[in-house]
């Protein structure tokens, strides 16, 4: 393992570095990009918040959105005089009636990193058959060489895998601890030359967090913290926000600045922060501790984040099991997506960070079913006053899987409140302008490029639809059917067949199991 700094350690004790799995092997998967290639007869759902338009052809060249053209009206044939002319040699795909959405934007997502052996590409063909185009890996808990390995490649589309916009774990790759100013900005240095587009941290000293985060607007790299209990009471989010800083992930350090009553949570006397279920208990209780909505300090707080153009990360699928342990461990993709080597890693233990289920009560998933409803309140409001929310997963631990995590990420925004075309916003274009790549990326634009979603069925009216085991319904003859899932991603103008790509994961998997008997 590289040299950590002892501050990065020790926020991060209770979390097992785990060993990198394979890398992803060459792309042998995926048509393109072609030099024209037109989209026949699609719904189109831009990311911006337009409401869904059809049937539309859309034109790309290479890998640029060149014309999108109204082509009709539901119900009625399609007149040809109106359509795009096909030049000889073009690439003709008939997507009548079908849904196109920009690529899926997933703003945390870990290419491995927390079981053993987790082969990048399983996590990459998992991500591309649900959508995601553009993946913010925050951390490169797998090694900076390794993540930046596959950010290039991924580049030259040499593997079939979504961008990736690397962020580093603050401290990583330090010879010596961090304890001053100097050091500090001397290490955003170096990993800006490494290659990094931003860092991630858990909590520093405030003189060492200002000199950090001054360093990285100099090297125009972003940034995103997740305030670790250990060292919130020295910096809560109202606080890091001032700083500079410019994501905040989960929600930790959000209770902390709208306290009223008090400095410091109000854990209970037995507590140790490396028992991990008294770390995901005491957190479960942390917003009763919080103003209340609506109140001064609520509004305060609101209103400064959203005046420093704050972006709010929440992942709240990945705490999900909390407040529902048993939906999350019965989920219906486990069977056949999951690795063994995941669904052990997943199993209460006390060497294993997020696997908490030591003694896992009635009582503490009602605190967390109560903790979800103040923090969904928040984030709306949050949302409805004009503050920027993005989507992001944090898939690999506590029952999550790659892909499968942010889908259930679009439907928990819709559960706190979000309309489907506000949760579709923040998948697309939101995540796109917190990374300062939405003149490319982020919604369907004539000149943007050719990163989209191609599903049969209408996810603004069921956000199920797009899970690659899709939406269980009652079908023909009275019998129970499964009907959706991703038809195509389209990355850098490269057609992926998301259904094909379930396949090899499910062959994976299956290898897998037997390899373990």
């Amino acid at each position: 393992m590289k040299k950590l700094t002892i501050l990065f350690l020790t926020f991060y004790c209770a979390l097992a570095f785990a060993g990198a799995g394979d890398k992803a092997p060459d792309r042998k998967v995926g048509q393109g990009p072609y030099e024209r290639l037109i989209l026949r007869g699609g719904i189109v759902v831009n990311g911006e918040g337009a409401p869904a338009r059809g049937p539309m052809d859309i034109v790309i060249e290479n890998d640029r959105i060149v014309s999108m053209v109204s082509v009709g009206n539901p119900g009625v044939p399609i007149k040809e005089s109106g359509r795009p002319k096909a030049r000889k040699g073009d690439i003709e795909l008939d997507v009548s009636g079908q849904y196109i959405l920009p690529g899926f934007i997933d703003m945390h997502g870990h290419i491995g990193g927390s079981a053993d052996d987790i082969p990048a590409e399983y996590v990459f063909k998992l991500w591309l058959a649900h959508g995601i185009t553009t993946v913010r890996e925050p951390g490169s808990f797998n090694g900076v060489d390794w993540v930046m390995d596959h950010v290039k490649r991924s580049q030259k589309n040499e593997i079939a895998a979504p961008r990736i916009i690397p962020y580093v774990g603050f401290g990583m790759e330090s010879k010596q601890a961090i304890t001053t100013p100097e050091q500090a900005k001397k290490w955003v240095k170096y990993i800006a030359k490494r290659g990094a587009k931003g860092i991630k941290f858990f909590g520093a000293p405030p003189a060492i967090m200002e000199a950090a985060l001054t360093e990285a607007k100099q090297q125009s790299l972003g940034s995103m913290m997740h305030h670790a209990q250990l060292e919130v009471t020295n910096m809560n989010v109202i606080d890091s926000a001032r700083l500079g800083l410019t994501t905040m992930e989960h929600w930790y350090g959000l209770p902390e600045a709208l306290f009223e009553h008090q400095r410091i949570q109000d854990y209970s006397p037995e507590y140790n922060y490396n028992d991990e279920q008294n770390r995901f208990g005491e957190a479960g209780r942390l917003w009763q501790q919080a103003a209340k909505p609506g109140s001064k300090k609520w509004q305060q707080v609101r209103d400064e984040l959203i005046a420093l153009d704050f972006t709010i990360n929440p992942t709240m699928t990945i705490y999900e099991a909390s407040r529902d342990l048993m939906r999350e461990m019965n989920a219906d993709w486990h069977n056949e997506y999951t690795l063994p080597t995941l669904w052990q890693f997943f199993q209460p233990n006390k060497y294993a960070h997020g696997s908490y289920w030591f003694d896992w009560t009635t009582d503490d998933e009602i605190a967390w079913k109560k903790n979800y409803q103040q923090w969904m309140t928040f984030i709306n409001d949050y949302k409805n006053n004009g503050g920027r929310v993005t989507t992001g997963s944090d898939a690999g631990y506590i029952f999550k899987i790659y892909g499968f995590g942010f889908v259930r990420e679009l439907e928990l925004l819709r559960e706190a409140g979000f309309n489907a075309l506000e949760v579709i916003q923040s998948a697309t274009i939101n995540g796109a302008q917190a990374l300062g790549l939405e003149q490319d990326i982020g919604s369907l634009r004539v000149g943007k490029k050719a990163d989209m979603v191609i599903v049969a069925e209408n996810p603004l009216r069921n956000f199920k639809v797009l899970y690659g085991t899709g939406h269980f319904q009652l079908g023909e003859n009275n019998k129970p059917v499964r009907k959706g899932g991703v038809n195509f991603t389209i990355k850098d103008g490269i057609i992926y067949d998301a259904k094909a790509l379930l396949s090899e994961v499910r062959a994976m998997v299956e290898k897998a199991k037997q390899k373990q008997g």
